[in-house]
């Protein structure tokens, strides 16, 4: 491709609104251009790049035996209101009406729409398996666009769900599944992980994501570097860092600590290590009676003192679905002081307890006494508080503590979500009473799986992680155009312009994508924009190195590096030797 016959549209600055590197960079190297918050134009520059992601989907997808379709954006109401998620999804979902005043929604995903399709099609067990998916433009209304591409409003996603006749068929397809997205991010040369995961909304039972490793990256990251072992943090089961429970050595005393309602301070200023305090979580879950009247119950979550809350493993907790936190009355009420000062002890209403693991394993912890100004010291299980009756889960793993697997420590790194893979079971096809005949011939409901990826987002997630401060390095796979020729004076020598259209002629035909800057520019400008857009590889040819018979050669991801000399002879070997197919580079 001719630079001249092409669009190159890039900016020396990022607008001021843009934010993290990869919306900045796309901005300014002209792949994206906003048309409203979350909605923007791809660019031919960025177009190129989606449809190289979405080819090597569809390539592998269909080496996994999958079978493409492709659904409907816009989609019916009765189809979400048979499932509750019309109501369930909130205002992230987009509704709209018809002429004839019908409700329809932009659809943010297709089980629904696909399960609509199954229970009409598949009859008996002789149709099972089967895999359909589609490369399509959601749209989730969010409250707050930002970050470009990598949490917008419109985006694209290669959604596939199958359908089988018993668990261990759907076992079997997730893991076939699980194989295709590795071998689909290994190509295109990311530096990805998948961890077990929380379905949240979806709903079903195991998942895993996959994250494309970047410091940016919103997620936390939990793994042990000496095993296979990775889960997201919200996942990640934390066991108690205390193998049993020490015996009291102090005795429980009511100790002033005027001014001191964290548990840093408190540490501090007993001079205590951190660890030996407890910190006091009230939650309230509202139940309604027969009648209809909502009573809110409150809970009492102790954690350590160094320790975070996980949210999604306390909704877990049995009776603690739906949890809030309580209210500053809800707090006095049941305790009679203000947070920062409370505990487990003399609450001045019954309260229902849980306690982390670590805590249950815990003696002589400090604790607050429900009371300003002062807190516990010398607690312990069994002497001064009852032996916990609810022992759960509630914390974030921390780097060094055991793996769950015993297979070594934990470490923490960050990630960008781009895929993720599902075993719904029979969630939507119980609500849509998607069924099929098994062998006796009695109806039995569809078990289904559902796999996405993020195609958009995943030029986010690719440019996050390999840029540099003169622009995006893209991985040759994804890259808009595999090699630029950078002509130092193309419209005004002449034996500049005959070298460089021979070898223009020659890199073509060996089926290499070139973008051949003929624009005429300065060779600084033409080499700013060839690194903003991170080309992988550049050849520069003047008129003084060619008297020689040479081209300069540089690789992208080492632009630092001094230019290599090549004969003109030597440009195409060095080029497919650089090519070489991409190792592995999965965990």
């Amino acid at each position: 491709m001719r630079a001249s016959q092409f669009f190159i549209s890039t900016l020396k600055e990022a607008p001021a609104d843009a934010e993290v590197v990869s919306h900045k960079l796309m901005l300014r190297a002209g792949l994206i251009k906003r048309v409203s918050a979350g909605i923007y134009t791809y660019m031919p520059m960025g177009l190129r790049v989606i449809r190289k992601v979405e080819q090597i989907i569809r390539e592998e997808m269909n080496r996994a035996g999958a079978i493409e379709l492709l659904m409907p954006v816009i989609q019916p109401a009765e189809l979400w209101q048979e499932t509750g998620r019309w109501d369930k999804m909130g205002p992230e979902l987009m509704r709209v009406k018809d002429r004839h005043d019908r409700d329809f929604i932009v659809q943010p995903t297709s089980e629904e729409v696909i399960t609509d399709v199954a229970r009409s099609e598949i009859k008996s067990y002789r149709q099972l398996p089967l895999n359909f998916y589609h490369i399509q433009t959601k749209f989730r209304d969010e409250r707050r666009p930002r970050f470009g591409v990598m949490r917008g409003r419109e985006f694209t996603m290669k959604d596939a769900y199958s359908f089988h006749a018993n668990q261990a068929d759907l076992a079997r397809e997730y893991q076939n599944m699980y194989d295709a997205y590795t071998r689909i991010f290994t190509r295109l040369g990311l530096n990805f992980r998948a961890v077990a995961a929380d379905n949240g909304a979806i709903g079903g039972s195991g998942s895993h994501e996959f994250h494309v490793i970047a410091e940016t990256g919103e997620d936390v990251l939990a793994y042990c570097p000496q095993s296979s072992y990775g889960a997201n943090l919200e996942q990640a089961e934390a066991h108690s860092l205390l193998a049993t429970r020490a015996a009291p050595a102090q005795p429980l005393a009511k100790t002033a600590t005027p001014g001191q309602s964290k548990c840093e301070a408190v540490a501090a200023y007993l001079q205590l290590p951190l660890t030996q305090t407890v910190k006091s979580i009230v939650l309230a879950v509202d139940e309604a009676d027969e009648t209809g009247k909502i009573t809110p119950r409150i809970w009492l979550l102790l954690l350590r003192g160094d320790h975070e809350l996980n949210e999604v493993k306390v909704g877990k907790v049995p009776g603690l679905a739906g949890f809030r936190f309580a209210t500053e009355v809800e707090i006095m009420a049941h305790f009679g002081c203000i947070p920062g000062y409370l505990g487990p002890l003399q609450t001045q209403q019954p309260v229902q307890l849980v306690v982390d693991r670590t805590v249950a394993n815990m003696s002589d912890f400090v604790c607050g006494a429900n009371a300003a100004d002062y807190h516990y010291t010398g607690v312990n299980w069994g002497r001064d508080l009852p032996e916990p009756e609810i022992i759960a889960d509630l914390r974030n793993v921390t780097a060094g503590e055991p793996s769950p697997d015993g297979a070594g420590t934990i470490a923490l790194c960050r990630g960008i979500e781009v895929g993720h893979v599902f075993q719904l079971g029979t969630r939507y096809s119980v609500a849509m009473k998607a069924t099929f005949l098994d062998e006796q011939g009695k109806p039995q409901p569809l078990l289904m799986g559902c796999y996405g990826i993020g195609v958009t987002r995943l030029l986010g997630a690719a440019i996050e992680q390999n840029h540099d401060e003169r622009g995006m390095i893209w991985p040759t796979a994804m890259a808009p155009f595999t090699v630029a020729l950078c002509p130092v004076g193309y419209d005004r020598n002449e034996m500049v312009k005959t070298a460089t259209d021979q070898l223009y002629t020659a890199l073509q035909a060996a089926g290499l994508e070139v973008l051949l800057d003929d624009r005429g520019e300065r060779p600084g400008a033409m080499f700013a924009d060839m690194e903003l857009l991170g080309i992988p590889h550049r050849i520069t040819l003047g008129e003084r190195g060619l008297k020689e018979g040479l081209v300069e050669y540089v690789q992208r991801a080492h632009i630092q590096q001094e230019p290599c000399k090549l004969g003109l002879d030597q440009v195409l070997p060095a080029l497919l030797a650089a090519l070489a197919p991409i190792q592995p580079v999965s965990h």
